[in-house]
């Protein structure tokens, strides 16, 4: 061989040999079967160069890049699937994840459809998945809206407050206060004094409450004693003795009993009437003349004719 072929050899050989090592540390092996991917993206939500790439959660490979894919600003991402791992180029590339700390990851979710496994160049249809932050934003923006209504509200409460609350009422409401304080002293005072005249007369309290226990159990003794009685002869007797009573009633109403004639028997009533006015004048005049009626003699001497006065009833 000449020296120019040695050379050529040489040179073609350090090139390619300089080409591997560049791909080699920029992480890409060239004698590996690693795929390279493409998906578009109109926000990339914090996705970046180096982020993990998984399938099914098994890491297999990372992003390479994040570029402009035209002018309408979406975004292109290349990445790297270094695992021989045949899936579908309708698969999907999802953007996910992504913590208070840590970044978004790549996400290959598989679909498998014979004839279609994705070759390097490919592009895959994407989606994003909202992480950790986006559903706090997500919960948290109703919630601040909310809290500053509130703030708002409560402002307005405060500055009513401050407009009732003038000099007058707070010295009201000071007044108020202190009063409240002393009453709640006078009302220890008056518990403190209640202590202890319970205390004093605690002797006094006991033998009432036994008093009443017993007066309870003698009431509990009385009524088992009622319950006893032959409660319904005495119901018994007792409308016997009213249908007595009605009975005496019904024959003092009647006119054909004595009693009922003296009660309904209107003439004899004005016969009694006039009996008893002829009686009282009687009297009357047995009173005003008893010489008329009575002659008395000590010595035996016959009396002489009775004569009436004129003022004497005829």
């Amino acid at each position: 061989m000449s020296k120019e072929i040695k050379t050529a050899i040489l040179v073609i050989g350090a090139l390619l040999l300089v080409i591997f090592g560049y791909n080699y540390l920029k992480g890409n092996n060239l004698l590996d079967k690693s795929k390279i991917i493409y998906a578009v993206y109109d926000n990339v939500e914090g996705l970046a160069p180096s982020s993990q790439v998984t399938i099914n959660g098994l890491p297999v490979g990372k992003v390479l890049s994040i570029d402009f894919a035209d002018a309408s600003g979406k975004l292109i991402v290349k990445f790297v699937v270094e695992k021989d791992f045949e899936f579908s180029k309708n698969s999907k590339a999802r953007i996910y994840g992504g913590g208070i700390i840590g970044g978004k990851s790549l996400a290959v979710v598989p679909s498998y459809e014979k004839g279609l496994n994705v070759k390097s160049g490919d592009t895959l249809p994407s989606e994003i998945e909202e992480g950790i932050m986006e559903l706090v934003n997500e919960r948290l923006t109703p919630l601040q809206n909310q809290l500053e209504s509130t703030i708002v509200s409560t402002d307005s409460v405060l500055a009513g407050v401050n407009a009732v609350l003038d000099n007058n009422t707070k010295a009201n409401l000071r007044e108020a206060i202190a009063n409240f304080t002393y009453a709640s002293r006078e009302l220890r005072g008056v518990s403190s004094s209640v202590n202890g005249l319970l205390s004093q007369n605690r002797e006094k309290l006991d033998r009432t409450i036994n008093n009443i226990d017993k007066m309870s159990s003698d009431f509990a003794s009385i009524s088992d004693s009622l319950s006893k009685l032959q409660m319904g002869k005495m119901i018994s007797d007792l409308e016997k003795t009213i249908a007595d009573f009605q009975e005496i009633s019904n024959k003092l109403n009647s006119p054909e009993g004595t009693v009922g004639k003296l009660l309904n028997d209107e003439q004899l009533y004005l016969n009694l009437d006039r009996t008893a006015n002829q009686m009282g004048d009687l009297l009357q005049d047995m009173k005003l003349n008893p010489k008329r009626y009575v002659h008395f003699s000590l010595f035996g001497k016959k009396a002489g004719e009775y004569t009436a006065p004129k003022d004497s009833l005829q």
